[in-house]
């Protein structure tokens, strides 16, 4: 990759940060985007693969995020029954 490719990707990306952190979710998106336009002209094979294989990724994750949604559940259901436990243990002394 040549030097100013680099200094494009690397500049973009951090600017991409800055402005995410500074709440400017626009501009940050769009340099973000300026990163990963860079990367996609520099190693298109990479990038294909990479588009083939997002629906698996993407499965992939929303099963992790399913099986997140019913910890938490469970946690608050497990929490509110021992709150009202604690309550009626607190209420009958």
């Amino acid at each position: 990759m040549e030097n100013w490719k680099r200094a494009l990707l690397a500049g973009s990306a951090g600017a991409s940060i800055v402005m995410f952190l500074k709440g400017k979710s626009a501009a940050g998106m769009v340099l973000g985007g300026v990163a990963l336009v860079t990367l996609a002209m520099e190693y298109p094979d990479e990038f294909e693969a990479f588009r083939e294989r997002l629906p698996d990724y993407v499965e992939h994750g929303t099963r992790y995020i399913d099986m997140i949604g019913r910890v938490s559940e469970r946690l608050a259901q497990a929490a509110e029954g021992r709150a009202s436990d604690l309550v009626d243990a607190f209420l009958s002394r």
